[in-house]
């Protein structure tokens, strides 16, 4: 049995990672198999809340068959260092969803890394990706989007928001689309900026104090991350983990 090799920067999906932390972990464990069945419906979420110096990898591969769909939500705040990698492929007329939050402070590294693969025509993908950095934390999503030969109409798009705490603080953004078909429509946008300062004074002048102010305007940036989740009861658990983060952070 062959051991794989220790990850290094020169791999793009490893580059801005904490090396240290993987070689803790590694070899890394079988991906977790998700699949969905020909016009079926799944949703899954994943709440990373790993102790302090922990680190985590959660790897999962997902393969929709035709007409299915799948949902998934993700909010990464745990540990030294938190990973989650989906490699997603998607059947005719498929249909994959991510929504995501990185919300870290101290010295964290927390990552999402998508592969999302459209392998047959009319197939349609959406990632929205949201995170909040202080002090020294790095946050990044790789994400790409790979059309295959002959998977035409498909629809895909990425949408990536980093919001910056202190200058300190790291976040990587790096969208891809990798397109074999030429009847398709793929969108992808990415962008770091920090709290309207405006808004902020705004708030301040009508009794706010800071802290408030600041994570009223932090929970509205994620809020919508978690708008569409079907289950309730998971979907307070998960903008309750977000909350009490960002007020750590403030």
């Amino acid at each position: 049995m062959t051991t794989l090799a220790l990850p290094t920067r020169r791999q793009e999906e490893w580059r801005y990672s904490d090396l240290e932390a993987v070689a803790s972990l590694w070899p890394l464990p079988a991906p977790v198999r998700i699949d969905v069945a020909a016009g079926e419906s799944a949703h899954h979420h994943l709440l990373q809340d790993a102790g302090e110096g922990v680190a985590v990898v959660h790897d999962y591969a997902i393969a929709i068959a035709d007409g299915g769909r799948c949902d998934f939500h993700v909010l990464n705040i745990g540990g030294r260092f938190g990973r989650v990698t989906l490699n997603v492929t998607l059947g005719k007329g498929a249909h994959f969803e991510l929504n995501g939050a990185i919300i870290g402070g101290g010295k964290q590294t927390l990552e999402i890394v998508t592969a999302v693969t459209h392998a047959q025509p009319d197939g349609t993908s959406g990632q929205t990706i949201r995170s909040v950095l202080g002090q020294h934390a790095t946050g990044s999503y790789l994400g790409s989007i790979n059309v295959a030969r002959g998977a035409q109409r498909t629809d895909a798009f990425q949408s990536v928001k980093a919001m910056l705490l202190d200058r300190t603080a790291t976040a990587n953004a790096k969208p891809e689309l990798e397109i074999y078909a030429d009847d398709v429509k793929c969108a992808h946008g990415a962008t770091v900026g920090e709290l309207d300062k405006q808004a902020l004074f705004y708030m301040a002048s009508r009794g706010m104090d800071p802290a408030t102010a600041k994570t009223l305007l932090l929970k509205a940036f994620v809020a919508g991350v978690f708008d569409d989740m079907a289950d309730e009861a998971v979907k307070e658990t998960l903008e309750a983990a977000a909350i009490a983060k960002l007020e750590a952070l403030v």
